[in-house]
């Protein structure tokens, strides 16, 4: 079977649960959950196929560009659809099905860069999946972080809208960000270990920017974490070192991906 199908089933259903619950939130309906968490599940069961078939490779796995966004947005999905069983953090989704929609479209149809078939070790192969496993936890974070700005911004004003009105308390959104960020970060601890454990080279392997800006995203966290323990960080200010960890480790890993792959042909 070709990529192309399960990518344009999973695209089809990705569109049909953000339709839907934007919909409902609109018309300030109760959404089924169960419905929305059904569709969420067989759009990403489309979209894991569509991705194996495309980094499957004899030589080992085709991580470019594209196929390293579409595979963050669906192991971020994933995340998501397995914390709607235990969390209030279906709002997410709203945010996250157009990711999936956006990023499966673009693994399908954009060229792909220069990049050579990943044939590692299993240290690396897991340095890798924590690498990504932490990058989903802290795009969590993010999301997470703009609705609650939203929310903080529409409180204030007087007048929030069929979304806002549909999100858990102030204080409860404040505390599922924390601990996404506290997740995401001790992943990013584990992922910089890995990678100092198993990586023999870096400045051979051009890992050598991406383990600064990486670090640097982990020491910004790190300060966050602090700051909401020891200080009572909250609001605005949780959300603005939020952002720029995230730009750091976004910067570290499509940044250095975009100018390797599209630029230097390395």
């Amino acid at each position: 079977m070709q990529p192309l199908l399960p990518t344009l089933i999973a695209a089809c259903l990705y569109a049909a649960a953000a339709s839907y619950q934007g919909i409902r939130l609109r018309q300030r309906i109760a959404l089924n959950k169960r419905l929305l968490i059904a569709l969420g599940v067989f759009a990403l069961l489309f979209h894991a196929c569509s991705l194996f078939m495309q980094m499957y490779n004899p030589a080992g796995l085709s991580l470019d560009f594209f196929n390293a966004a579409s595979l963050i947005a669906a192991s971020v999905i994933l995340l998501t659809l397995l914390a709607c069983a235990r969390i209030p953090v279906e709002n997410l989704l709203i945010l996250l099905f157009p990711l999936g929609f956006l990023t499966v479209l673009l693994a399908q149809f954009m060229p792909s860069g220069t990049t050579r078939p990943i044939n590692e070790a299993p240290g690396i192969l897991a340095h890798i999946l924590l690498s990504i496993t932490a990058y989903g936890m802290l795009t969590i974070a993010v999301f997470q972080s703009l609705l609650l700005l939203l929310q903080d911004h529409q409180l204030k004003h007087k007048h929030p809208t069929g979304l806002i009105r549909n999100f858990p308390p102030l204080q409860t959104m404040e505390s599922l960000l924390f601990g996404f960020l506290w997740a995401g970060w001790a992943l990013l601890s584990l992922s910089l270990l890995s990678g100092a454990l198993f990586i023999n080279d870096l400045f051979a392997q051009h890992l050598a920017h991406k383990t600064f800006l990486s670090f640097f995203a982990w020491v910004v966290f790190a300060v966050l974490l602090w700051g909401r323990h020891q200080l009572g960080w909250r609001g605005h200010k949780a959300i603005r070192w939020t952002l720029a960890g995230f730009c750091l480790l976004m910067l570290a890993y499509f940044g250095s991906k975009l100018v390797r792959e599209f630029i230097l042909h390395i």
